[in-house]
């Protein structure tokens, strides 16, 4: 389960982690009214499960309530990579001495945690991985050991007070369940605070059980909000499946995870894309399942199941009109 920005600076606040102050906002009026609350220039972030909103127009500066008014008024609406901007974070302008990059993950290849920090903030991580990959610190996490923040900042080259926010953050991950923790950037104000100006946490689904009710973490709160996941994942969840949006046109339902990748590389070979992917897990397939979800640029026809008996060659096979695949079809 992904959390939206918002959402996971209330989890950094509620463990100790600086975040800028703010509030959330579904219409402009209400943009207006917190930022005059706030009585300090504002920023005005789109909240969609995405990156890229900077470039795509999704975090704008607003020095006063009727600027986050304007602001809010051309964000709220926003079409970003598909995920549409119903909400807006408001919250203080920070002003940034430097910028870091950190975060605390999964990694399943080596089956560890990680903890992976940067000097270099405020950019496509990506990008410092495969330009600069010595400016990357990587550090395998003993579980039982936890995290000592002044040795992982002094190893990174963050400053001291960036140690005790690194250990809250490792805090957040194993006490929430997170699958993922990150943080770009981690800023380092002009009067030497360390605060996370933005946030992304991606919680365990497995796990959500055990929050739901409780006041550490108003998982339950999230999973039915009116805008969770797009509409898509939440009505997957509540139909039993584990469904990922993805960009390309062929609706696949799956059933078990190799089966599905599999499929997600025949597909592939074929020359197309998965589009939709619900994994109904051994259950008996409903009504509407594994159709298309409204929104997406699926072709409403027959899905293709993984697993089908399909034509002699091939689970696809080009045709004869120009390439284009032909529908399977079972035996």
């Amino acid at each position: 389960m992904d959390l939206y920005e918002y959402q996971a600076k209330e989890l950094f606040n509620r463990h100790g982690v600086p975040v800028p102050r703010g509030g959330v906002a579904a219409t402009p009026d209400e943009a207006r009214t917190i930022a005059a609350e706030l009585g300090t220039p504002v920023v005005i972030k789109a909240q969609v499960k995405t990156g890229g909103r900077g470039k795509a127009g999704g975090v704008r500066p607003a020095p006063g309530p009727a600027a986050a008014h304007e602001e809010a008024a051309r964000i709220l609406g926003m079409d970003i990579k598909g995920h549409i901007a119903h909400t807006v974070l408001v919250e203080e302008a920070t002003v940034a001495f430097e910028e870091y990059y950190a975060a605390f993950l999964v990694d399943r290849a080596n089956g560890c945690f990680l903890a992976m920090v940067s000097t270099e903030g405020g950019m496509e991580i990506e990008e410092v991985a495969a330009t600069r990959p010595e400016a990357l610190l990587k550090v395998a996490i003993d579980p039982l050991g936890g995290v000592d923040g002044a040795q992982l900042a002094r190893r990174s080259g963050l400053p001291e007070a960036a140690g005790p926010v690194l250990e809250r953050l490792w805090r957040v991950m194993v006490e929430e369940d997170a699958l993922l923790v990150e943080v770009n950037p981690l800023a380092c104000t002009t009067d030497q605070r360390v605060v996370a100006l933005d946030g992304k946490i991606t919680l365990d689904d497995n796990a959500l059980f055990r929050h739901a009710g409780g006041d550490a973490c108003p998982v339950t709160e999230w999973i039915g909000g009116e805008h969770e996941g797009e509409g898509l994942e939440a009505r997957a969840r509540r139909r039993g499946l584990n469904y990922v949006k993805l960009d390309g046109q062929v609706g696949i339902v799956g059933n078990g995870a190799g089966l599905v990748m599999s499929t997600l590389d025949v597909v592939a070979q074929a020359g197309a894309g998965a589009g939709e992917l619900p994994r109904h897990r051994g259950r008996r397939l409903g009504e509407g399942d594994g159709r298309r979800a409204g929104d997406h640029p699926v072709r409403p026809r027959r899905p293709f199941r993984a697993g089908e008996r399909l034509r002699r060659d091939h689970d696809l096979r080009r045709g004869g009109d120009g390439g284009r695949l032909r529908a399977p079809t079972a035996r």
